[in-house]
């Protein structure tokens, strides 16, 4: 699966440029010109690493990487790059203190943004580790595309790894069958609504033969599938 990048950046052209450059390079790329944009476009598509300039329309970019890092434990966090052209020492300290994976000031070289973006990725610095206190006994190790809950091995395939880290990341949420679609298949290829219900039917069976007493997938009638964890934590 191609890593996939979130551009935020008001100047156009210079969008434009990183666009081409990491699609290049083999990343699925999205661009955004507005600040107040980026949450609520993040609400419904998963990404590893956000491209994010400084000064920008409708919400600054140190707000965004904030709001970013305050989010729930556990949930899927993205990687911060953070772009901009006031290279003062305050905003480069506040910016990385705020959470930021790394900082480029402009004028840069298009080479030396996919370089860091390379480099961040790699040493995947933004992902937030999965602990058994925070999810209440499921513990998801991404090195290893494992996921264990109460000791237990669920012996998951990696689609049905991403369908449970999706899930429970945000428990209670409902996630429509097409927001999982996109988190199980990034690289845009069509598949049915029977495919994700044959998922989600396997990971279920895969959990209840390890904790039959449990239901922590339910599905919510129209609407998709929500994750719903134990009402204390589990042990072994």
């Amino acid at each position: 699966m191609a890593e996939r990048i979130l551009i935020v950046e008001d100047e156009n052209k210079i969008a434009g440029v990183l666009l081409d450059y990491l699609r290049q390079s083999g990343y699925d790329t999205h661009h955004l010109t507005r600040g107040d944009e980026v949450e609520p476009w993040l609400e419904h598509h998963l990404v590893d690493l956000v491209l994010l300039d400084l000064m920008l329309p409708g919400k600054s970019g140190l707000d965004i990487c904030k709001a970013l890092r305050a989010g729930a434990p556990g949930r899927p966090a993205p990687a911060i790059i953070m772009v901009t052209a006031r290279v003062e020492e305050i905003d480069r300290l506040l910016g990385l203190e705020l959470g930021a994976d790394d900082y480029i000031c402009k004028p840069f070289s298009p080479r030396e943004v996919v370089a860091r973006v390379k480099a961040v990725l790699r040493r995947g610095t933004h992902a937030v580790p999965a602990t058994e206190e925070s999810l209440q006994g499921l513990v998801l190790d991404d090195a290893a595309w494992r996921a264990t809950i109460a000791g237990h091995d669920l012996g998951l395939t990696a689609v049905e790894y991403q369908l449970l880290k999706v899930l429970s990341a945000r428990p209670g949420r409902i996630f429509s069958r097409e927001q999982l679609m996109d988190a199980m298949y990034q690289d845009e290829r069509i598949v049915s609504d029977r495919t994700v219900d044959s998922h989600i039917k396997k990971l279920r069976r895969k959990i209840q033969e390890r904790l039959p007493e449990y239901e922590l997938i339910h599905s919510v009638y129209g609407l998709g599938y929500k994750y719903e964890p134990p009402p204390q934590p589990l042990t072994v």
